[in-house]
């Protein structure tokens, strides 16, 4: 099976509602074909600036657009319960006629959420164990009307979703996973797998990937799922930008950009991700890479 090349941005809910609401607006204008919303209590980088909340915002985003897709990437499991959580993404996939992916993940331990919360903050080991039961209530309460499910760490008893997904089935489930019991468990029940890289170098981040990939292969193979069944998404992270002013190194120019988005699709990727310039005067360059460069590197 082989995948179309899709553009997704990350957009952070970091600032007056209008000023976020127009990054959204300028990428579909712009022609991305996704749209990626953080999932935090507050901005946990930076926990002075605005912030807000992952599913209204979601909500928001859909009634303003009409075209680009909206991923959730992602949606921490810990801050929220499987059934609501499926019951909010039933109404983005209403509310936004169709477009939206449901991204999940383990968030983040480090993530202060949680104490301002007051609600517990579960070790990686624990997030690991509960997810299998936490995706499977939310594939199964997505895919029928009526759900029972009873596990070890979740329950729902006979769960009413109505009214209907417009993607049928369900919306896709997209699920982050970077180390080897994600990787089995996004062979296992992911329609898009999302990755990124801390590596400080891309040749680093590069060779993490790929090691990745071939992991994730692998577990397709063992459980006879067709490897090429599985979106494979990265999101670009420039570490450096942190030392560097917010500057994106793959901003600095149209050849630096297309040389890295091709050396990423080589591994295998369909799905490259890529941050809202965080500095103004990278804009431009934003602009152009969109207009210009996607349709050149879609046509390769």
């Amino acid at each position: 099976m082989t995948h179309e090349l899709r553009f997704q941005v990350l957009i952070l809910p970091n600032a007056s509602w209008d000023e976020v609401l127009g990054r959204f607006l300028k990428a579909e204008a712009l022609g991305f074909d996704l749209v990626a919303m953080a999932d935090h209590f507050v901005n946990w980088a930076n926990t002075s600036t605005p912030w807000f909340d992952l599913w209204t915002h979601a909500a928001a985003v859909a009634a303003e657009t009409s075209r680009i897709r909206l991923s959730t990437c992602v949606a921490q499991i810990p801050l929220h319960n499987p059934a609501m959580l499926a019951r909010q993404a039933l109404s983005v996939d209403n509310i936004s006629g169709g477009r939206l992916e449901v991204g999940l993940g383990l968030g983040l331990p480090i993530d202060p959420s949680y104490d301002m919360m007051g609600i517990a903050n579960w070790s990686n080991k624990e997030r690991a164990a509960r997810f299998d039961e936490y995706v499977e209530i939310v594939d199964r309460l997505l895919t029928n009307e009526l759900t029972t499910y009873k596990g070890q760490y979740y329950e729902v008893n006979e769960a009413l979703m109505n009214p209907r997904p417009v993607q049928k089935p369900r919306p896709p489930i997209m699920i982050a996973a970077m180390g080897p019991v994600m990787l089995k468990k996004a062979a296992r029940y992911a329609d898009i797998w999302n990755s990124l890289s801390f590596k400080t170098e891309f040749d680093e981040q590069l060779a993490e990937i790929r090691d990745r990939v071939a992991r994730i292969d692998e577990h397709c193979a063992a459980l006879d799922r067709d490897p090429g069944s599985l979106r494979r998404s990265y999101l670009m992270l420039d570490l450096k930008s942190r030392s560097s002013g917010g500057m994106i190194s793959y901003y600095e120019s149209e050849a630096r950009f297309t040389d890295m988005v091709e050396r990423v699709i080589e591994l295998g990727i369909t799905d490259i991700g890529v941050y809202y310039p965080e500095r103004d005067e990278q804009l431009p360059m934003f602009e152009r890479i969109a207009t210009d460069v996607f349709p050149k590197l879609r046509q390769k």
